[in-house]
């Protein structure tokens, strides 16, 4: 069968690779989309600390299930799913308590290990989550997720400030999912392409950092006492800072991001704020089923999110033009039908 794979970094080719063997426990799934995010540009170019080479990327999945290796009360083959793609070992202390997201051992999809740009892969039944959804659909869920993760860490609630940084799909995923628990939701972005869609995804204020003063505006609308949360989607040391510098006193700063160099603070707001300074990683089932019921009721621009479609055997040249001009392209999706 055949699979996108990358061999080093800056060189992706489509090779044939071995057809996979379903265990007991899994599901054989043929693959029928996968969403391209900012970590599989990153590994393309060589700049994800844990990837090795050769690797298969893919970890935003739309697939139907071939076969089963055990009855399955909601599940049966031929059903549309999407899928879980992280791994957890049950025994680290994140296992241990109840947050398999932040498995000490994880390994995710297209990372640490083969990902699902390829025709078949085989997953424990326990990874899928099946839904009324179209394959576009399917494919957004898991990146939505990362930001719904975030929001549910930052304890986010009713009639809230939340000011969310950056607006790419993880971002509109913590600013939907702030706007679904009834939050008022400011986006903060350097894009008005993406600050638009931050409106669509349910932000009520938008802030062009790149033109105005995010500290000014967002002062402004919160009557001078800034954000009660401010989630962090950018991974920038500015970024990092600004969310301890303009979050309330007493309120909860989530990092989704990291910052690709050490971050200098002011740590007396931590302790004057009395902050509580939060990581949010990958998500939890509930996350799965909220963003799932999310996308049931239509209450996010799937549309206008996802608007470039490739074949297969397209999408080395698609990799190679996106890491050229990133500014040129949306979120790009691959068909593998």
């Amino acid at each position: 069968m055949q699979a996108l794979v990358i061999a080093a970094p800056g060189q992706a080719r489509i090779e044939d690779v071995p057809e996979p063997e379903m265990k007991p426990g899994e599901a054989l799934l043929k693959v029928r989309r996968v969403g391209l995010c900012g970590s599989d540009l990153n590994s393309f170019r060589g700049r994800n600390p844990l990837v090795t080479f050769p690797r298969v990327p893919g970890h935003e999945i739309a697939a139907t299930i071939v076969a089963l290796s055990e009855d399955s009360s909601v599940l049966t083959p031929g059903m549309d799913v999407t899928l879980s793609p992280y791994s957890h070992c049950g025994r680290c202390p994140a296992c241990l308590n109840g947050r398999h997201n932040a498995c000490q051992a994880n390994q995710t999809l297209g990372v640490q290990r083969d990902g699902a740009l390829t025709e078949y892969i085989t997953i424990p039944i326990e990874k899928l989550y099946a839904a009324p959804l179209n394959l576009q659909e399917l494919c957004l869920v898991e990146p939505l997720t990362v930001g719904c993760h975030a929001a549910a860490r930052g304890r986010v609630a009713a009639g809230e400030a939340v000011a969310v940084y950056g607006c790419g799909g993880v971002g509109l995923g913590a600013i939907a999912a702030a706007a679904a628990r009834g939050a008022r939701v400011i986006a903060v972005d350097v894009d008005d392409a993406k600050l638009d869609l931050a409106r669509a995804a349910g932000a009520a204020h938008t802030v062009n950092s790149g033109s105005q003063a995010a500290a000014a505006v967002l002062a402004q609308w919160t009557d001078g006492a800034g954000p009660s949360v401010v989630i962090e989607a950018v991974g920038s040391a500015e970024t990092f800072r600004a969310a301890v510098e303009q979050v309330a006193f007493t309120g909860r700063v989530v990092y989704i991001g990291y910052a690709k160099e050490p971050v200098a603070y002011e740590t007396k707001l931590f302790v004057q704020k009395e902050l509580d300074i939060l990581g949010s990683r990958n998500a939890l089932p509930e996350d799965f089923r909220a963003v799932v019921a999310m996308l049931e009721q239509h209450r996010f621009p799937v549309e206008r999110v996802a608007r470039i479609l490739v074949p297969l055997e397209h999408a080395p040249q698609v990799l190679q033009d996106w890491s050229a001009h990133p500014e040129r392209f949306s979120k790009i999706t691959v068909s593998l039908d």
